[in-house]
């Protein structure tokens, strides 16, 4: 066994060098944010209504299950703030889901929607993330198995997870050392040796780019009282434009839809006609009065056009990615209503769905869901679960000699919030120190790639490193004036949303109005004179976006590139230098008209 010295001194290691491969979803800007999508009462509280459906024709005996949806974890260990409450944390999470399993009827199962992994806090990230399947290891119950010994049968097992994009922030290899067991190089850990998940993961549409065959088992078959119902795994196929190519080289992304009637179809020769869709990709259900309602007319995004494409036999689809509540029936090309959920993120909520299975036909015949928030002072948040707690104080204590040291003072609060242009105080902070250290004229920092708010007082090292988890290097390049342009303009060019960078060391101004591709109206430099477009100007990207990430395919061509420091480093390093207090504000620097 290693010293409590020796330990620690190969913590602060692993944090200096850890670099390779990581890389963020900045898919959505808001993504990770429960503010904007749920910190409000209101919010919750239309979240909590419970949406339901039963087929009225049926009669028969039925065995009625409870499904538990989690997504978007993020290895959230610790308790969050929610409309000025304490929600989530790993135990509080555990305890609401132990009450609601102790329930159900007839058996629940606990089904998580993907990200579980990735863009995590530090007591879970600089710990590769172990801590956060630990959590999940914790609620399984005897009938799981470490997945060395049997891979994707565990038929009684009350686990079931899937993929998201984050999952392959570090690569396949990393993946399946997470899943399957083997100690880290920067490991041991809390555990050694570690042993991997005691659950499967389903992933339909992954597939080996050699062989075209499934990278993880497609689905897993579960028996609850002698019914049988099926799980299929899916995550978005736009996966490899929001990951570094070196996270999804060796696989392929199938369409979601395709890949999910394929095993569907299976299940059905099998006789299985309850079918439970997992799919790390979501929409977002806006915020209304009155009753709830539940169908399409308040919701938009790209999982709808999933859910339509999808066979009658699925009854229920488990969502994620977008860090939002979803609680709809959404009725498939077919006319099927089919039930769509999804519970915020970073624990904060559990979906709570009972189905019930007809003992005759298979088929569901009744379901309903609430989006459950898990108050930390309320109900079974006052009683958190003890193992969990006793896991993430375990966590706590390994990263807490570097996560609690002091970089400096913050005058007041520094946000993500982005004014009507585009432009927020945080990123322009962190963009400035990409720009100062690395020593060029520019910096562009992508939105999504910013994961929390700066709360004045004391900053310490695990305050930015929640801002900033990812760990991707620097790397400065020379762009022309016009490649700039077009990396501006690609901002609103094949975004599913705007993606507006955050920049240093210029200015410009668009306008809404205009044409996509020709937005931006003048882009100056810090001395106030247009860009040349002929003209050659030294910039720095994270290695997320200089390899076209988030659609930002002109940094692809971007030439005389360096790799530098690890982006946290950077903003350290960059925070060190500053006066202190120090503080960070919305400029002007970038202007909209329209």
């Amino acid at each position: 066994m290693r010293t409590a010295r020796t330990a620690i001194f190969a913590l602060t290691a692993l944090a200096l060098n850890f670099s390779p491969a990581l890389a963020h979803d900045a898919g959505h800007s808001l993504e990770g944010d429960d503010d904007a999508r749920g910190n409000t009462h209101e919010i919750r509280d239309k979240a909590g209504e419970r949406v339901s459906w039963r087929d009225g024709n049926s009669r028969d005996p039925v065995v009625k299950l409870k499904l538990l949806g989690i997504n978007d974890f993020h290895g959230q260990l610790s308790p969050r703030t929610v409309a000025g409450r304490p929600a989530g944390g790993a135990a509080v999470l555990a305890a609401y889901l132990k009450a609601a399993a102790g329930s159900a009827q007839d058996g629940s199962l606990i089904i998580h929607a993907g990200d579980h992994v990735g863009a995590s806090p530090p007591n879970s990230a600089l710990l590769q993330d172990e801590p956060a399947v630990s959590v999940l290891n914790l609620l399984a119950n005897r009938d799981c198995a470490y997945l060395t010994a049997r891979t994707h049968l565990m038929p009684k097992c009350n686990i079931v997870g899937t993929l998201g994009n984050h999952e392959f922030d570090e690569g396949l290899t990393e993946l399946q050392r997470l899943i399957h067991g083997g100690n880290s190089s920067k490991g041991p850990f809390l555990e050694d040796p570690w042993r991997g998940a005691r659950f499967p993961y389903v992933s339909a549409n992954v597939v080996s780019a050699a062989t075209g065959k499934p990278v993880f088992t497609p689905y897993a078959v579960r028996i609850v009282n002698g019914v049988r119902i099926g799980v299929i795994g899916a995550v978005l196929t736009e996966t490899p434009s929001i990951v570094t190519p070196s996270g999804v080289a060796g696989v392929r992304f199938l369409d979601e839809a395709t890949a999910i009637n394929k095993y569907v179809k299976e299940l059905r020769d099998q006789g299985i006609r309850a079918v439970v869709v997992t799919i790390h990709k979501g929409t977002t259900q806006s915020s209304y009065t009155g009753q709830t309602r539940p169908d399409v007319q308040n919701l938009s995004g790209a999982i709808i056009d999933v859910v339509k494409q999808l066979d009658d036999d699925v009854d229920v689809v488990i969502s994620g990615h977008t860090h939002a509540f979803t609680n709809a029936l959404i009725a498939n090309g077919n006319g099927k209503p089919i039930l769509v959920t999804q519970a915020f993120s970073a624990s904060t909520a559990y979906d709570d769905i009972d189905i019930a299975i007809s003992r005759i036909t298979g088929d569901v015949v009744e379901k309903s869901a609430a989006i459950v928030t898990t108050w930390g002072d309320a109900g079974p948040g006052l009683s958190p679960d003890v193992a969990t707690a006793q896991l993430v104080a375990a966590a706590d204590s390994r990263v807490a000699p570097l996560v609690n040291q002091l970089i400096g003072v913050a005058s007041s609060d520094i946000t993500r919030a982005e004014n009507s242009a585009g432009e927020s105080a945080l990123g322009n902070l962190i963009a400035d120190a990409q720009r100062i250290v690395t020593g060029v004229q520019f910096g562009f920092m992508n939105p999504g790639g910013i994961r929390a708010d700066l709360a004045a007082g004391e900053v310490t090292w695990g305050d930015l490193f929640t801002i900033q988890p990812f760990a991707n290097d620097l790397v400065s390049m020379d762009l022309t004036g016009a490649q700039i342009k077009l990396l501006l303009e690609q901002q609103w060019q094949g975004q599913g949303t705007p993606r507006i960078l955050k920049t240093s060391g210029l200015t410009y101004t668009w306008d809404a109005s205009r044409a996509l591709g020709d937005r931006v109206i003048q882009i100056l430099d810090a001395h106030g004179t247009p860009l040349n477009p002929a003209g050659t100007y030294r910039v720095t990207v994270n290695s997320f976006l200089a390899g076209g990430g988030d659609n930002f395919l002109v940094l692809v061509n971007g030439v005389n590139r360096i790799v530098g420091l690890v982006d946290l480093d950077a903003l350290v390093t960059h925070v060190k230098t500053l006066a202190q207090p120090f503080t960070a504000n919305i400029e002007g620097r970038i202007q909209r008209i329209n």
